[in-house]
């Protein structure tokens, strides 16, 4: 089984050496500024060790992974632009839109979401586009919930805005692996607790979102029961889940 630090260079990789539609011409490079931005890459790596947990190659599940990474790359630029998060700086460096201007960033964000799903497009199976298309609306979902403040409640919001990637960086996997669908319900109550618990730390990290509603205490103890809950349905599954516990355990703790 390959480590999480492993798998993260396989994705590094595979990015670094995509090759991006021809027909952008000059956009390409708006586009391979956003993917080249610093990240964590967690949900590719979710993606490969969970294809490497249901018994492939995590090599395997690289177009799937890196599907899921641009389509995140798309909402970052887009959430950036003035109009909606009005952020000039990502990870340290000028976001897409303080670089390129907020025409071409729209535009960048555009294709990479097409870019995403001609990856995702690539295996035989349409599942894998499925899976990533309804990922995607969900998440677009809790964005409009979130910048209209209509979301019912917490739980709904963040089932979407953020969940819904997570969930699919395992459902993506499951495809991959031509998992039966009666048999993938374990993994997939796995990949619905993930994005809470990220979700969660990331606001105890940035002082916000829960760490406001619930209190700094408090949010801490709904990350660990979050942990808690993840890593029992982790337990669930019938399979080697060493590095997918390896990488929950990294997300409960983390410190960026």
């Amino acid at each position: 089984m390959r480590t999480p630090d492993e798998l993260r260079a396989l994705v590094e990789a595979y990015l670094g050496e995509l090759a991006l539609t021809p027909e952008l011409h000059g956009q390409a490079e708006s586009v391979r500024y956003a993917i080249e931005s610093p990240g964590k890459r967690v949900r590719p790596v979710i993606c490969l060790a969970t294809a490497e947990a249901a018994g492939l190659e995590p090599e395997a599940a690289l177009p799937a992974g890196a599907a899921l990474e641009l389509v995140h790359c798309f909402s970052l630029v887009h959430d950036d632009l003035p109009p909606l998060d009005n952020d000039a700086e990502r990870r340290g460096q000028p976001s897409t839109w303080a670089r390129f201007g907020e025409g071409i960033a729209v535009l960048a964000g555009d294709a990479l979401l097409a870019e995403a799903f001609r990856l995702a497009l690539s295996y035989p199976t349409p599942h894998v586009g499925r899976e990533l298309a309804q990922a995607t609306l969900g998440m677009i979902g809790g964005q409009y919930l979130d910048i209209t403040g209509s979301a019912p409640d917490e739980a709904t919001l963040h089932r979407l805005k953020t969940g819904a990637l997570f969930a699919a960086s395992v459902g993506l996997a499951l495809w991959v692996a031509e998992i039966p669908e009666p048999q993938q319900r374990a993994w997939r109550e796995f990949g619905g607790e993930l994005g809470l618990l990220f979700q969660i730390v990331d606001d105890i990290l940035d002082g916000d979102g829960y760490v406001v509603s619930h209190g700094a205490d408090g949010a801490r103890r709904l990350a660990d029961e979050a942990a808690e809950r993840t890593r029992a349905r982790l337990d669930g599954i019938d399979a080697d889940i060493s590095v997918l516990r390896e990488i929950v355990d990294g997300l409960a703790v983390r410190t960026a």
